[in-house]
C-alpha cells in the first residue's frame, strides 16, 4: 500500500512539473525546477525506505495460567483453611544444673 502511494506521489509530481511549458525568458529556471523535484522524490523515496524495515510489534504471550486477584481488604478467599493457631510461652526447664526459662512456640 505504502509503494503504490509512492508511485502516485512520484507520478503526480512528475506530472505537474512537466504539464507547464517552459518560460523563454526565464534563465535557470529548469535548474530550480529540478532542484526541487530531486529534493522532494529524494524525501519521497528516503522515507520510503526508512519505514520499509519497521518489525510489526507482536502482541505479549498469552500467561501461562490464570492467577486468580487478590481478594479486598478483610475478606478471606473462598479457598481459605485456618490453619493451627500458634502462640508463645515461657517455660521452666531442667538442663542438668537447674531450671531455666526459655520461650517455647506452642501450636493448638
Amino acid at each position: 500500500m505504502k509503494k503504490v502511494a509512492v508511485i502516485c506521489a512520484a507520478a503526480s509530481l512528475l506530472a505537474a512539473v512537466l504539464a507547464q511549458p517552459a518560460q523563454a525568458r526565464c534563465r535557470g529556471c529548469d535548474v530550480g525546477l529540478g532542484v526541487i523535484g530531486g529534493i522532494a522524490a529524494g524525501a519521497i523515496i528516503g522515507s520510503a525506505i526508512a519505514n520499509s524495515n519497521q518489525p510489526y510489534a507482536a502482541a505479549p504471550p498469552p500467561p501461562a495460567a490464570y492467577v486468580e486477584p487478590a481478594p479486598a481488604y478483610g475478606v478471606p478467599p473462598a479457598n481459605y483453611v485456618d490453619g493451627p493457631v500458634c502462640h508463645i510461652e515461657r517455660q521452666s526447664v531442667w538442663d542438668g544444673d537447674g531450671y531455666r526459662t526459655r520461650r517455647v512456640r506452642v501450636c493448638d
